[in-house]
């Protein structure tokens, strides 16, 4: 391929009419849009379609190779012809011999011009070298040379010296000279027409008549004998035609047009008469070549005709190949140099020569075999005498027996179109073609028939060899069946005794196997004992270090209890003192105001008796003393209360210490229950673990149950003791409220004891100015009487008037009180049971006292 061809897109072979569908001319279309098509035996390019400019994208061929359609780039369809396409390279080669005429020879440049212009050399030369000659015609040729002159400047006088001189053409420029001689029309168009048509049915079957080794010559041949077969009908049903035409093909097998027209000029000249007998031989040309030969060698025709042998028989065979199987191949373009030289009569002569030149080796063959085979094969004869001879002949034999009498003269094709061929029997030929189809039918018929016969036969065949196989099969399998039962017997037996040993094998194997389980299961087992008791001692462990852990929070717990008691031992210890403090103080200001008490009754005393000795102030005194030693009473029930309030929160904390005692109790009960427990854990520890689980759950709640319930219980304790503190508070504030009421109430009343004793001195001034209304002074009582009765009136209604507030004062109080003891009771229950009876007990002598008017609050 071209450098410039880098992709090749589609490869396309073109189908020829005469290459027997081997394809010998390949398309392939390039990345460039060009489709090039190539000779793939020579690898030259024939000729290419397409341009740069507008490309071929895709190309298709007809099958019979007539046409090629591509498509453009452009999206046209293109159709080209072959044969115009081919035509240049079916043209023949220029001349090889130009002649100058019309100048005179001694001009130098004339002879230069003829050197330079007058003879072209060929491509290929031969071995040897040639020497030449360079023909000057004259520069006046005569008038009867006319008919001497030939194609491309050549002369048939001429030739025909040159070749008696030399004997033959120059190889470099025969078939140039041939194609002179012959005057070939070159009728490209009219033969492109014949071998469009394809292969000719005769010649499909050439190659089983005429086997030939060179594809490229066989289809060459088949070409031509097809456009002849086209061109006249005889020449399909012509046997020997392939003979005639196969030394010409041979020789311009690369341009087939010369080929066939070379053999259509032979066949119209040289064959003359040749086909008015057929199917039968040439009679009258095979008699005309015996009239010769008779004329020139009575003896050898008569050796001839005593042995049996007729001019089918030694001038046919030479006749129908042209000499092509006596002669060699120089021999043979030696002989027909002179042949297309001369008139047609030549070839005739040429054949009565050959048998007089091999009269003697005649004369000496008797069997009609060794005619056969002298005629059709090579002998050792020289082509140069025949060839004298032949001359001889032709100069030599009467005009009455010569065959230029009865032969025309050379006629060459006629140009455009080739002439008519129908010198032969044509209802023969008609008769012989139909026949010929005919029988090409039954043929084929036959073929059909004999193949499916032969399909049968092959199947019969088929199926025989198969039942023949089968039998054969079969025996064979009955066979191998007896002797694979014989060997399954033995080996049955062996397998008996195989299996005894294996299963002796086997019961060993089996007994090592239960041993080697024994002990692996033994191994398991004490493994498995080993894991259990790491297990168990892991347990343990893990059981010891939990029961540790317990130990710990418990001993941590029992030590929080400690400490916990220990802080409330030395809180009660604490809160005793304070209430030793307390009672310390209250015993304190009770002995202080017991002795103020005692200081104001012994002062009363004393104002008692000072007051004795006035009669007015004598009530008044003992009214004074009853209220003092009511208040003392008072104050000593004030003392017994809260004496009695000592002792309970002396039983409080000694049932809180009792309580105490209990929790302790119930710890100890609760770590015995645990230590039994932790036994009863130890005891089904490896078969209950989740149960154990369970239990320690619940023991962990139980003691977050106890924990939480010492915490409530301490709290409680806690807050106890604070409304406890509390509450003596607010009882000790209510007192002191009530007194500090109690004691302004005594301050503001006018006629209270304690106005009494802090007012002596307005009292005795009164006396001494005023008119007292109790005072039994004689001389307020000599003075006004009705006036002093009055006063005493008065005096008794202030008093009930005191008294009705004093008692509503005391309701009060006991309202107050009861409030604070059900206050004190809502909150501890337990605590202030016992409690309300002394307030009970001072409320009743609070009322006996109020109720005997001795009491005034």
């Amino acid at each position: 391929m071209p450098p410039k061809v880098r992709t090749v897109r589609q490869l396309e072979f073109l189908p020829d009419s005469f290459d027997g569908g081997s394809s010998q001319t390949l398309g392939v279309l390039s990345q460039d849009g060009i489709m090039r098509f190539i000779n793939i035996q020579t690898c030259k390019l024939l000729f290419d379609i397409g341009a740069l400019d507008n490309a071929i994208t895709s190309a298709a061929i007809s099958p019979s190779g007539h046409h090629i359609v591509t498509v453009m780039d452009s999206g046209g369809l293109s159709i080209y012809s072959v044969q115009t396409l081919t035509q240049e390279i079916n043209k023949p080669p220029p001349p090889l011999v130009k002649v100058v005429t019309g100048v005179k020879v001694d001009d130098p440049g004339v002879r230069a011009n003829a050197r330079a212009g007058g003879v072209q050399r060929p491509a290929r030369t031969s071995g040897r070298r040639v020497k030449t000659r360079v023909l000057r015609p004259s520069p006046f040729p005569p008038p009867e040379d006319k008919e001497n002159e030939l194609p491309e400047g050549l002369n048939k006088r001429r030739l025909q010296t040159l070749l008696q001189t030399f004997g033959e053409f120059p190889a470099k420029y025969r078939l140039f000279v041939w194609r002179s001689l012959l005057r070939l029309p070159e009728n490209h168009s009219a033969f492109n027409s014949l071998t469009g048509k394809g292969a000719h049915s005769a010649f499909l079957t050439l190659h089983q008549r005429y086997p030939i080794k060179s594809q490229k010559l066989h289809r060459g041949l088949q070409r031509v004998l097809s456009a002849l077969a086209y061109w006249s009908a005889i020449f399909g049903e012509t046997d020997y035609l392939p003979l005639v035409a196969f030394p010409f093909v041979k020789l311009f097998q690369n341009n087939p047009l010369v080929c066939f027209e070379v053999v259509a000029t032979v066949i119209v000249n040289w064959c003359q008469h040749w086909f008015e007998y057929f199917p039968n031989p040439p009679l009258n040309v095979l008699s005309m070549v015996e009239n010769a030969l008779a004329h020139h060698d009575k003896e050898l025709l008569q050796h001839l005709i005593d042995c049996g042998v007729t001019s089918q028989l030694y001038v046919w065979p030479l006749l129908e190949t042209l000499f092509s199987e006596v002669l060699t191949r120089e021999e043979w373009l030696k002989l027909f140099d002179n042949v297309f030289s001369n008139h047609p009569a030549f070839l005739l002569m040429a054949v009565v020569s050959y048998v007089t030149c091999c009269r003697a080796p005649l004369l000496l063959c008797t069997q009609r075999d060794d005619f056969e085979y002298f005629f059709h094969h090579r002998n050792h004869l020289d082509v140069s005498t025949v060839i004298k001879e032949t001359y001889r002949l032709m100069d030599t034999t009467p005009a009455e027996l010569h065959p230029c009498s009865m032969l025309k003269d050379f006629e060459p094709l006629t140009r455009g179109q080739y002439p008519i061929f129908n010198k032969y029997p044509t209802f023969i030929v008609e008769h012989q073609s139909q026949e010929r189809e005919r029988i090409r039918l039954q043929e084929m018929e036959y073929l059909r028939e004999r193949q499916m016969v032969q399909e049968m036969q092959a199947e019969t065949v088929r199926r025989q060899a198969a039942d023949r196989a089968w039998y054969t099969q079969q025996e064979l399998l009955q066979e191998a069946e007896e002797q694979r039962r014989n060997i399954l017997a033995e080996e049955e037996c062996k397998l008996a005794e195989q299996r005894a040993r294996l299963a002796a094998v086997k019961r060993e194997l089996k007994l090592k196997e239960l041993n080697l389980i024994d002990a692996a299961r033994r191994r398991f087992l004490k493994h498995q004992h080993d894991q259990k008791r790491v297990e168990l001692r892991r347990l343990d462990d893990e059981i010891q270090r939990k029961m540790n852990l317990r130990e710990q929070e418990t001993s941590i717990t029992v030590r929080d209890l400690e400490l916990r008691q220990l802080e409330l031992e030395a809180q009660r210890r604490l809160f005793e003192q304070q209430l030793a403090k307390e009672e310390d103080r209250v015993t304190q200001e009770v002995k202080a105001e017991v002795a103020i008490r005692k200081h104001r009754a012994e002062v009363q005393d004393s104002t008692f008796h000072q007051l004795l000795d006035t009669d007015p102030a004598l009530n008044l005194s003992k009214k004074v003393l009853e209220e003092s030693l009511a208040e003392a009473e008072q104050l000593g029930a004030d003392a017994d209360w809260k004496a009695e309030v000592m002792k309970r929160l002396d039983r409080a904390g000694a049932e809180q210490e009792r309580h105490h005692q209990q929790l302790a109790r119930l710890n100890e009960e609760t770590l015995s229950k645990e230590r039994q427990l932790i036994l009863a854990m130890k005891e089904v520890e490896g078969k209950k673990w989740e149960d154990v689980v369970e239990r320690r759950a619940q023991l962990a709640e139980e003691k977050e149950a106890a924990i939480a319930m010492e915490a409530r219980r301490s709290d409680l304790l806690s807050w106890e003791m604070e409304e406890r503190g509390q509450h003596l508070v607010r009882l000790q504030r209510s007192q002191d409220e009530s007194l500090q009421r109690h004691w302004e109430l005594d301050v503001r009343s006018p006629c209270s004891t304690r106005g009494l004793l802090q007012r002596p001195t307005p009292a005795r001034s009164q006396s001494n100015g005023n008119v007292c209304l109790n005072n039994k002074s004689p001389s307020s009582s000599s003075s006004s009487p009705p006036s002093c009765e009055s006063a005493q009136f008065s005096l008794d209604r202030g008093r009930r008037e005191l008294d009705n507030k004093e008692r509503e004062l005391l309701q009060d109080i006991r309202v107050l009180r009861q409030n604070l003891a059900d206050r004190a009771k809502s909150v501890n229950p337990l605590f202030f049971s016992a409690s309300t009876r002394p307030t009970v007990l001072c409320g009743s002598i609070a009322s006996e006292d109020a109720g005997e008017g001795r009491a005034v609050v």
